[in-house]
């Protein structure tokens, strides 16, 4: 592993722990087995509760070597299995095999999300939960303007991170429930920091 690799996983894993207060209020409520797509560095397991059972991470190109993300493994009181794969293809999964299915900051940039969600949808056990906090499109329109205006540029930049996706619209879209809906501003500029975090039945 070059030193390449070594340093993405690094920088990952500090850029996406700035979201770690966040975290709790969606992770907080999975219970029994998860599917996590978007695993990343798995900083989502420190928030999890002792009702999950069993958790597979979805990740399509997941860190190598990173001894933060080994120890997170390590503590983890229930078994995790990671598999490096996209999320936006035929998932190696029976339908109705989750009971819920997490995802945090990952919608942005899966190059297919409508057929990504619909994966998750057939994964989930019928009443199984789709569990999320996701940044996306501001609901000024004069802000979303400029993330449409901007957001070619912005895909190029960070290697396919889409700002101005309407998150609420892609879940409810592929079939799913929205039972639950919080639209707030977090930290940092406004392009990126329009929050939705939610909870929709399969």
């Amino acid at each position: 592993m070059g030193l390449r690799e070594r340093m993405r996983g690094r920088t990952l894993d500090w850029m996406m722990r700035q979201m770690n207060e966040l975290r709790p209020e969606t992770v907080e409520e999975a219970e029994a087995d998860v599917l996590e797509v978007g695993f990343g560095t798995g900083l989502n397991l420190d928030f999890y509760p002792d009702k999950v059972s069993s958790l597979v991470g979805l990740d399509p190109n997941p860190p190598q070597g990173l001894k933060a993300l080994e120890e997170r493994l390590a503590r983890a009181p229930f078994p995790v299995e990671r598999c490096a794969l996209p999320a936006d293809t035929e998932l190696p999964f029976d339908a109705g095999r989750f009971d819920c299915v997490v995802s945090t900051w990952t919608l942005c940039s899966i190059p297919d999300a409508d057929r990504a969600l619909a994966e998750m949808r057939r994964v989930l056990r019928p009443g199984g939960r789709l569990l999320f906090i996701e940044h996306g499109r501001a609901p000024s329109p004069s802000t979303a303007r400029w993330q449409d205006r901007l957001n070619p540029l912005w895909l190029r930049i960070t290697g396919g991170c889409n700002m101005n996706r309407p998150i609420d619209r892609l879940v409810e879209d592929a079939g799913f429930e929205l039972v639950g809906l919080e639209r707030f501003r977090a930290k940092g500029p406004s392009l990126l920091a329009h929050m939705y975090r939610g909870e929709a039945k399969a």
